[in-house]
This record gives C-alpha cells, structure tokens and sequence, in this order.
C-alpha cells in the first residue's frame, strides 16, 4: 500500500540534488571570488580563478576523450596542480587516482594498468619514475601524458614527451558546464592502499562520502570561514583527507608546500598567517623538536591534526609549549583518511599533563556524518563491553567508508561482512563510548599465551626523554614463542643505552612486556611518516637480546 506521503511527491531537480564535494567550489567561486585560494611561491591565485582553471581542465579533458568512469592519474607534489585536479577531473565525470609519490615504478605501472588510467597529469619531481612506470605497464590502452612545469622545482627532469599542462589547460573552455553526478554513488577518485605484501588494493571513493568526510572535517575542527590551511599532508593520500574539498567548502587559503621541512612549515606559519595543517606524529615531532630559534614569532592557537599513531605525552606538551592546539583523529583508506576525532572536553584542560595525554591517546568518537562506530566482537558481531579492558575489532558503518576495492569482489565481501567495514584494527571501548586501538590484528605479540599490545610498550617508550620515535614488533623466542623487540630512533646527541631502555619500561610495564631487544636507528616510514613495521619485522629476528 503506498503511504500518503509517498503519494504525488515527486523526486525532482528542485528538491533532491546529488551530494557531490564540486557544489562547494561552484559557491565559493560565487561568493568569494576575489578571495585567496591557493599560494605557491609568488603565485597567489583566487577562487574565481581556481574555478576557471578547474573547468578549462575538466573542458580539456572532456576534449580529449575522457569522460564518465574514466581513471586519470595523478603523480604530484602538494602544488595547485594537485588541488585543481580534485575538481577538474570529477567535473569531466572522471575518477582522480592520486598516485603516492613515493612508490617505485613496479608499483606505479600496477597501478596504472589496475586502475586503466586513461591520462596522467606529472609533476616534473617524479618524470623519472614515471618514465620507468610507463615503461613497465603490460596494459595496452594508451595514456595521455601532461606535464607540469614548476618554477619551485630547480633540478633538470627528465621530459616524457607529453602535453604542457598549462597549454592542456588553457585549450579548455573557462565556462565548461560541468554537471553534478547524476547519482552521489557514482566514484569521484581511487586511492590505493599501502599494502606491505602483493599488490595494493584500489579503494573506490563516492562523491557522498567525500562530500560527507569534508564537512564533517569543518565540523570537528570547528573551521571557520577563510581559514589559512598548510599542506603538510600528502594530497595523495587519501585525498589529503578530503581537505581540499574542506578548504573550498570554506573559502579558506591552500598554501602549498613541496616538501615537509620544518623551517618552511615555521616561515609558512609566520609569513601567511597559517592557522590549520595536518601530518603524522612525525610532522609534529618535526616541529616540536626544531630548535628554539626557529620558533620566534609563531602565533599561538594554530590547530594541528594528528593521525596515524597515538600522540604521546611529550608531543602534547611540546606543542602546547608553543600555543598549537592539537586533535587527535583516526581513520584508514577506505574510510576516506580520518572518521573519528578524539572529541576534547574542557573538563580535560584541569588535568595533568599524563592524564590529558591518556585521554587525548584515544581514537575517540564517529565522526559528526559517520553513521556509526563500534568495537565489535568479529565473531558474534556484538558489541564487546564498554570496561576500557574487553579487546575487539573497529568497525565503521555509514557513508564515510568507500564503493569497496576495485576489481576485487572477494576482498569487499569480506571488508563489509555482517554489513560493517571490518578495519582490521583491535581496540576497547570505555564507558564514555571513546575507542582506543590496542593493535593491529597483525601487530599484537602473543608472548607465553598472554598478548602484549605493541601500542601499549610503544607508549612508555615514548616517556623517555630521549626518545623520538619508537615501534614494538614480536621477536620469535624458543621458550615464549615471541617476545617483544623495541626499535628505537633517539634524538640528537642523546647518550642512552639499550639497557637504560629496558630499565625505563620495567618502571611502567609488567615484566613480560618489557623489550627483551633494543635496537637503536632511524626507523623506516612511509611518505606519509607511518612506520613500516614489515620491514622491522625481518630484522627483529637478528637483534640481540638483553636479560631483562
């Protein structure tokens, strides 16, 4: 029987419209177009001039044979290039696959091939690589290269023979009508996953999600109108969080940046006003440990945003030290980068500094347009207890999680089975509904039949004084089965030994969680500074052990 309030309501173009993040820029172009959008260098260019650029590149693309459902790459520093591609190539109905600058050509060439990219837009930085990649691709479709030209670039590269971007984007129309998705479902870009064995997974993202992720990022951050944003994190990666979207959806400033470097991060700060940035613990660490004399003239209450790992004790009071405000969010790739947010209460600020940081450590609550966040037990599917002791899984529910993996049906059946997105992550839940991640499934060393969560020793090692970075992983051991092993990065001209480590944990772990090996050096990390705890593993076997 159909309900009377289905009855002559009609869906139409006046009240239902696709949830797509390209309405924010379309706005900001309408209502701020003479405000700052992006600065790169001495390049300081509007919003309505972004918003003529992105439809000229949307134009050409659509000249060129692009259209709807079709894969173009990007391999690009954090330059306005980057940012006009997050509109331009959806405009044109395209996917963006922003590729990780880092990646070697074997894992380039899989991706474009997986991906079936039918252009690739190139900073002048990675034309080597990409000359191998392309090279390498055992797919036949051709790929239309462009080239970008940056005066911030100074080294020689190597030319691909390709289209100038600027020329590509200038043989496009400036006021190219570009549509809304005629569905939100339809996929506006294509992120790969970090995988650390086979080949990386394609995660799908949809123009709801994205929309949804965006604004929610306004929402936890309280961002106001015109803030002045730093692109420390990679645009690559996951969409840079979906902040470009966020940016326009403020008419905010995209102040670009090449590389992390802890006096451009200092002298950006100062010289354009900088009021928001993201990055990884070691982003922030950067920073907290850069000398003194860097630090002049910093404003207090520039907000930082941190993911990828718990931020410890001493880098909350290192950046309160210097006025920043920091949040701590958690999220994966095929939750579009952050979907939850240690949401602070004011009750915390009368706290000590180690409480603060215990509280602040959690991954906190859904964020504001995720539908749902839980610590589940895999195997029934229910909710374990909120005691802060009873171990489960993450799970996310809602928009904010991806179409699925691309070209692989067995692996998203699995990630959304029972109808959550299964991260992967071990966590508790507490009283107050906070979530905080124990480990990996992969990550937690079960040592004589007890499970030691890496996390956990990670954290005291992150009380030493002395510490800059730190990561635990399991050390195989004829009696325990596995034992823990600490590699250790210390700071400059620190003088502490592997045994004053074990002495530091005795003071804070119980015994059999206590590193039975300590192994000092610069620890490896991904572009995006998250420590490749594969590459310890093959060497934990090796390391010597001490009497603990």
């Amino acid at each position: 029987m159909t309900s009377i309030f289905d009855q002559h309501l009609p869906r139409t173009e006046a009240n239902f419209a696709a949830l797509s993040p390209l309405s924010f820029i379309e706005r900001t172009a309408e209502v701020y177009p003479d405000r700052l959008a992006i600065v790169h260098g001495t390049l300081r260019q509007t919003w309505a001039q972004t918003y003529a650029r992105c439809r000229q590149l949307a134009s050409a693309l659509t000249q060129a044979g692009i259209g709807k459902n079709d894969t173009v790459a990007v391999m690009l520093s954090n330059t306005p290039p980057m940012v006009e591609a997050h509109f331009g190539v959806p405009m044109a109905g395209a996917v963006l696959n922003t590729l990780n600058t880092r990646l070697d050509p074997e894992a380039i060439a899989f991706m474009l091939d997986h991906g079936e990219a039918k252009a690739v837009i190139v900073d002048p930085e990675f034309s080597g690589t990409m000359a191998k990649a392309l090279a390498l691709r055992t797919g036949t479709t051709p790929i239309r290269v462009i080239e970008v030209q940056d005066a911030l670039y100074g080294p020689a590269f190597q030319s691909l023979g390709g289209t100038d971007y600027e020329a590509f984007v200038a043989s496009g129309d400036a006021a190219f009508a570009w549509s809304l998705p005629a569905d939100e479902w339809d996929a506006i870009a294509l992120n790969y996953t970090s995988g650390t064995t086979g080949n990386p997974k394609g995660v799908v993202y949809h123009h709801r999600g994205a929309a949804s992720n965006a604004i929610s990022n306004v929402l936890e951050w309280d961002m106001p109108k015109h803030a002045v944003y730093l692109w420390t994190l990679p645009m690559f990666h996951c969409n840079g969080w979906c902040f470009p979207w966020t940016i326009a959806a403020r008419a905010g400033v995209n102040v670009c940046l090449r590389r992390v470097d802890a006096q451009a991060i200092f002298d950006a700060i100062r010289n354009h006003g900088v009021t928001h940035y993201c990055g990884a613990p070691i982003v922030h660490g950067l920073l907290v440990n850069a000398p003194d004399a860097m630090k002049v003239g910093i404003p207090a209450g520039v907000k930082a945003m941190v993911a990828g790992a718990a931020p410890p004790a001493s880098m909350i009071e290192g950046m309160e030290k210097m006025g920043f405000d920091l949040t701590h969010v958690y999220g994966l790739t095929e939750v579009y980068g952050p979907a939850t947010v240690c949401a602070k209460h004011e009750a915390w600020d009368a706290l000590d500094i180690g409480e603060r940081a215990r509280l602040n450590a959690r991954q906190g609550v859904r964020y504001h347009l995720e539908r749902d966040v839980r610590v589940l037990d895999p195997e029934t599917m229910l909710p374990v207890p909120q005691d802060g002791e009873t171990m489960g899984e993450i799970m996310f529910k809602g928009n904010i999680a991806m179409k699925g993996y691309l070209k692989n049906p067995k692996a998203t059946d699995e990630a959304f089975a029972g109808g959550w997105f299964h991260s992967g992550d071990l966590a508790v839940q507490y009283r107050d509904g906070y979530i905080k991640i124990k480990d990996r499934s992969k990550d937690i060393i079960i040592s004589g039949g007890e499970n030691i969560s890496s996390i956990e020793v990670e954290d005291v090692l992150y009380r030493h004084p002395d510490v800059l970075a730190a990561a635990v992983v399991a050390k195989p051991d004829p009696k325990w089965g596995e034992t823990p092993c600490a590699f250790v990065e210390l700071k400059a001209g620190a003088q502490t030994t592997p045994e004053d480590i074990v002495a530091h944990c005795k003071k804070h772990l119980a015994g059999f969680k206590v590193p039975r090996a300590v192994v000092f050096g610069e620890l490896p990390k991904t572009s995006t500074g998250k420590i490749q705890k594969f590459e310890l593993r093959k060497q934990a076997g090796s390391a010597a052990a001490i009497n603990v």
